[in-house]
């Protein structure tokens, strides 16, 4: 079995809106009460407060607390829980010599959806989903929903309201296919693929700049606190909004085409986190700061984080574990300057295009680095 999330569109009425906002507010405050609670023993008194000792609090805040009982207990729960994940997830980061985290209070912007994870919601034939102690909400089931709901999460983004359903599912693997491909992820093409096809960068974000940088003036001019300001971060959000959901449909769309066609798929093994990352400052022999190309670095960073190129992975691997196909990840170190034909190493500049070697290979940079990264999975694959 396999857990598959399904997430549709919320249409509230002005009531339902209001009693939403308020579940989420009330999550929000109790989250930060267990986060500082938490703290606060530990500052003051040397004690490690879980999930548990929380959790039997619940009644006595109810009785103190009286629009909490407006909530589902096992709400409630949840959001302890997501203390105690924050907490177990900064000791593990810690523990690893990672970078810690510590868990951080959450604000309005920060803390935007609660999850029912057993109990208390239920779908009718009206296409309608009912959640306890809010009523029932029109939604909009765009497609079937298979496997039995686990869990409900009810999110907002913006001014817009949405259920996540996550299921367990059984898989259906896929015929049985030994076409292969290696892909190589870039800026220019999103994809080229061994086979010498490509996948071209939709580039959403770059076409939206224009429009983000008219309504970022505009909101420059408002008034803080003011109504018209409000309305100008509306603008900016849902322009946000359709740039995010166009560039995951087109990877969803990218990424199961190849799944259905290749039973081995091959990647590089990048990390786009590290990648996109800032430069550092540069400072002289006498401490003034120089230029550091950090101009240009942030036109690169921008473009790698426009391209998604950790999203489409991601999407082929879950896609591909559904469908019994193989995602493998290679070491990037070389791809690019090894020869596909001959396999000796043909340094090359970024701004060469063009893989020309002595033993006759003649083929586009991209095209070349599919090839060999489709060969370095093969022998991942024979040795395992």
């Amino acid at each position: 079995m396999s857990k598959q999330a399904y997430k549709f569109r919320l249409y509230p009425t002005r009531k339902q809106r209001e009693r939403l906002q308020e579940t989420l507010d009330r999550c929000r405050e109790l989250y930060n009460a267990a986060l500082q609670e938490r703290r606060d023993a530990y500052r003051m008194c040397g004690i490690t407060i879980t999930y548990y000792d929380q959790a039997n609090q619940l009644p006595e805040i109810k009785k103190i607390r009286e629009e909490y009982q407006d909530i589902h207990s096992q709400v409630l729960q949840d959001v302890l829980r997501r203390v105690d994940k924050a907490y177990t997830a900064f000791f593990r980061r810690f523990k690893h010599g990672e970078k810690p985290g510590y868990p951080r209070f959450q604000g309005y912007h920060r803390y935007g959806s609660f999850t029912y994870p057993q109990a208390g919601f239920s779908l009718t034939h009206e296409s309608r989903i009912t959640l306890s102690k809010i009523g029932s909400i029109k939604v909009k089931l765009h497609r079937a929903i298979r496997g039995m709901i686990k869990t409900c999460t009810i999110k907002r983004e913006g001014t817009h309201w949405y259920v996540v359903f996550v299921c367990e599912v059984q898989p259906e693997p896929l015929p049985e296919s030994k076409e292969a491909v290696g892909i190589d992820l870039g800026l220019l093409h999103l994809a080229t693929l061994s086979t010498g096809e490509t996948i071209e960068n939709p580039r959403y974000l770059r076409q939206a700049e224009k429009k983000l940088q008219r309504l970022q003036q505009e909101l420059s001019r408002k008034q803080r606190g003011s109504k018209r300001r409000r309305k100008a971060v509306k603008r900016i959000v849902k322009t946000h909004r359709k740039v995010r959901n166009q560039r995951r449909d087109f990877l969803h769309k990218a990424s199961r085409k190849l799944v259905d066609q290749y039973g081995l798929i091959v990647f590089e093994k990048l990390q786009p986190a590290n990648m996109s990352k800032r430069p550092k400052p540069k400072q002289d022999e006498h401490g003034a700061y120089v230029p550091n190309g950090a101009a240009a670095k942030g036109g690169l960073n921008k473009s790698i984080l426009d391209a998604g190129w950790a999203m489409f992975q991601q999407f082929c691997v879950y896609k591909a574990e559904c469908a019994a196909r193989t995602v493998l990840f290679v070491n990037p170190r070389y791809t690019s300057q090894i020869c596909s034909g001959c396999g000796a190493i043909k340094k090359k500049t970024l701004d060469e295009r063009w893989h020309s070697c002595e033993c006759g290979t003649e083929l586009d940079r991209d095209h070349n680095s599919a090839i060999t990264i489709l060969a370095l999975g093969r022998s991942v694959q024979v040795q395992t």
